[in-house]
């Protein structure tokens, strides 16, 4: 059974809304049917110019634990960043707008997290491949969706030291990358100014989080669980991405890496890793 919303420390869920109608509902559904009720759920609308807003605004209606922010558009990253600045739990979790969590997803990360100490919980996800639309006069059945799970740490409780080390294994993945599977402590946030998204990069502004968080953050645990449903959308900006903007940011992501392995004292062994990161193809 669920344990009483009174005895949970309060998570703040972080939604960035933009143009999302077709997915939204099911997005909020998703969250509100958690196990885990002591939530706070912002819903950050970023100018959409379709019924996203009056989709939350009902959402909102219904539920006192949602928050609605009505912004102009600023993009992913500032909405995730007024998110942080706005944002009141003990913990910190985020979910895009066209994606959905498990029903269990945040009581098994908080319950890892408060077992383990754990300043950041990470969890492996399902990557949902929707069948494309074939057009009205071919004659082949549909496609299936397809699921497919990932990630890459067994479970288990780690040093900052041993989830670096699995990181530069990895350096490029959504994995590691992303902010959706993951559950941070909001108090070094909020300690750290420099935690943020990086508004200025075209990608992987969430990459740059991370690996801001990671450099104060001291324990950490894997949770081999899949707690989040990703939906690849082949007209996601990230598939559009003019080459030289890819090169640009993923120099700067390379730099970011390196300090942090200064940083730990784990960068001279990672050198070869981190030029390959460079040079590499990102997972898409």
């Amino acid at each position: 059974m669920p344990t009483e919303p009174q005895s949970q420390p309060l998570v703040s869920i972080i939604v960035p809304v933009y143009n999302a109608a077709d997915h939204i509902a099911r997005c909020i559904e998703s969250i509100r049917r958690q196990t885990y009720r002591n939530l706070e759920i912002l819903l950050l609308n970023d100018g959409s110019q379709d019924v996203s807003l009056e989709v939350c605004k009902m959402y909102a209606n219904v539920d006192p634990r949602i928050v609605l922010i009505d912004k102009a558009n600023s993009g992913v990253a500032a909405t995730r960043n007024m998110g942080l600045r706005e944002a009141g739990g003990k913990y910190l979790q985020f979910v895009d707008a066209d994606d959905t969590i498990q029903p269990y997803a945040t009581e098994l990360l908080v319950q890892r997290a408060e077992e383990s100490g754990a300043d950041l919980v990470i969890a492996h996800y399902n990557r949902i491949t929707p069948p494309r639309p074939r057009a009205e006069d071919d004659p082949r059945p549909e496609r299936p969706t397809k699921v497919q799970t990932y990630g890459f740490l067994m479970e288990g409780p780690m040093t900052k030291e041993e989830f670096a080390a699995g990181l530069m294994q990895e350096p490029a993945s959504f994995y590691y990358g992303v902010m959706w599977n993951k559950l941070y402590r909001a108090d070094i946030v909020r300690e750290h100014p420099d935690v943020r998204c990086n508004e200025e990069l075209d990608y992987s502004e969430d990459l740059y989080f991370n690996l801001s968080f990671i450099r104060y953050a001291q324990q950490f645990y894997a949770l081999s669980t899949p707690i989040y449903n990703y939906v690849q959308n082949p007209d996601s900006a990230v598939h559009h991405l003019n080459p030289f903007d890819v090169l640009t940011t993923r120099f700067e992501l390379t730099t970011y890496y390196k300090d942090l392995f200064k940083h730990i004292g784990l960068y001279e062994e990672n050198k070869y890793r981190l030029n390959k990161f460079f040079f590499g193809v990102a997972e898409s």
